[in-house]
């Protein structure tokens, strides 16, 4: 049996675990707890969550995306 977990895409108010910033980072650990983290404290701790998780998702990369309501001579 394969179990599929479904993650919704973090928001505004999913806020790192370490400084409080906005999450852009979702570390699900092996022990089945949940992790969230800011890109910095993600790539910080990458390589320590690597061997923990599960699985790890990084919306980071939103971070460059302009936003649907920016003005046309900022798109």
């Amino acid at each position: 049996m394969t179990t599929t977990l479904a993650t919704t895409q973090l928001t505004a108010a999913d806020r790192c675990d370490r400084c409080g910033a906005q999450a852009y980072v979702r570390v699900v650990l092996i022990s089945g707890g949940e992790l969230l983290f800011c890109a910095h404290h993600g790539r910080e701790h990458a390589t320590a969550l690597t061997s923990a998780a599960a699985s790890i998702t990084d919306e980071s990369d939103r971070l460059h995306e302009t936003p649907a309501i920016a003005p046309e001579d900022e798109r």
